[in-house]
């Protein structure tokens, strides 16, 4: 004879109390182990100086749809279209014997994995070194990132497919800018519009500037590198189709006007946010405008004589993830644990070095005090941030220790920008940075 429901749910509550019991003591284990510490580590590095050469290329991304929209945390809509298209987009250069390329590519974030892809297909072009970046767009496709919290917090489900048209046409681009080469001249302009972007969450605000970097050929530019920092959060997240954000159609706008191919590069982009008004995707295009009337507004100024080319990686090791500012503190070993599944052990950190341009690259989202703080320990005229993976967040220590700025969101605890910034100054010691 069947108890009572009530009785059977009264029989069932024990097991179910010792089953969840069971569950959180297992996940509140220490299962990251141990996380090594060590000084910063040289990977490669790649001089040159001389007559300047470039090539540039851009191949449009053909997301394998249906395929999610990466960005933000579930429910996240399904595209079955781009509209308009995502691109990577490429710029090689060459300068004393030596060949380097620089990809971008329109989407939230870069993998190790991509970049090692990118790098192997790379070696049969001649190159000495690539750097790889994203432009953080937070309505591309997703899909390519098979780390459980990318998948959970950003990209969506892993699939093959996404990452093989990803690295397929950053390879292509690259592939196509290498038979672009040709003589070109350096020109560097600046521009500021302090009104167009605003700190997010504290801390020092951004400041609007943009930098700008054209390679010119005999007849026409060859390509054009745009130095900004804000988020592409402009695309409403709900949108059922890939889209580019402003990056991309700020490139197209700047391609059509007869700027060769542009590659828009992410600096302090950490607590940075586009303030410009408007609605809806108008407000996308008109934010695209308005950058590119404050490009055009940037006096260029050439740069003569040989031109300085280097580039060189460094590798640093990476400190314990913290989840303390992440989570409940109940649920802080747990938190711990999931971060330690899916964070890296090392990170990549770059310096490179074209003519008067000294640009520290670090793989997150440093933010205005984070990247003050990087330019102040190497020397550097500037940061890229979203360069060649992704490590979350990086905030400035006493932010962090504080609980402000955007360290809730930092997967890592306060000596991450220290580790970052050790393997910044070996990078840019051996790139030659001027300082």
């Amino acid at each position: 004879m069947a108890l009572p429901r009530r009785a059977s749910w009264r029989s069932l509550l024990p097991l179910v109390l010792l089953t969840v019991g069971a569950a959180y003591a297992l996940s509140s284990w220490n299962w990251c182990g141990p996380w090594a510490e060590r000084a910063p580590v040289l990977l490669s590095q790649a001089r040159g100086e001389g007559a300047l050469r470039a090539g540039a290329a851009k191949v449009a991304l053909s997301p394998p749809f249906p395929v999610v929209v990466a960005g933000y945390a579930p429910p996240r809509p399904e595209a079955s279209e781009s509209d308009p298209p995502p691109h990577a987009r490429a710029v090689v250069l060459e300068a004393g014997g030596t060949r380097i390329g620089l990809v971008s590519l329109e989407l939230l974030s870069v993998t190790d994995v991509v970049v090692g892809r990118v790098r192997e297909r790379a070696l049969a072009l001649g190159l000495q070194d690539v750097l790889v970046m994203a432009t953080h767009t937070h309505s591309s496709l997703g899909g390519y990132d098979a780390r459980l919290v990318a998948q959970l917090v950003g990209t969506g489900r892993f699939r093959e497919e996404s990452l093989e048209a990803i690295s397929s046409a950053a390879s292509a681009a690259l592939e196509q800018a290498t038979s672009a080469l040709t003589d070109v001249t350096l020109e560097l302009g600046e521009a500021k519009e302090a009104s167009f972007v605003y700190t997010r969450s504290g801390g020092t605000a951004p400041d609007g500037v943009l930098t700008r970097a054209v390679l010119r050929g005999a007849d026409a530019p060859v390509a054009e590198l745009l130095f900004y920092a804000a988020h592409p959060t402009m695309v409403p997240r709900q949108r059922a189709a890939v889209d580019p954000d402003y990056p991309g159609r700020l490139s197209a706008l700047r391609e059509s006007e007869g700027s060769g191919v542009t590659l828009l590069l992410q600096g302090a982009v950490g607590n940075a946010s586009v303030a410009f008004q408007g609605q809806g995707l108008e407000r996308v295009s008109a934010f695209a405008r308005a950058l590119s009337e404050l490009a055009g507004k940037a006096p260029l100024a050439p740069v003569s004589g040989a031109v300085k080319l280097s580039l060189a990686r460094a590798e640093a090791a990476m400190p314990r993830p913290d989840a303390s500012r992440l989570v409940p503190s109940f649920t802080r070993a747990a938190g711990d644990n999931l971060l330690c599944g899916s964070a890296e052990r090392v990170a990549e950190v770059s310096a490179l070095v074209l003519g008067p341009l000294e640009l520290v690259t670090v793989p997150g989202e440093p933010t205005v005090d984070a990247g003050a703080e990087l330019v102040r320990r190497t020397g550097a005229s500037g940061v890229l941030g979203l360069v060649g993976g992704y490590v979350g967040y990086v905030e400035s220590p006493a932010l962090v220790r504080d609980g402000a700025g955007e360290s809730r969101r930092q997967y890592f605890g306060p000596v991450l920008l220290d580790r970052l910034g050790a393997a910044a100054e070996l990078a840019a010691n051996t790139a030659g940075f001027t300082r």
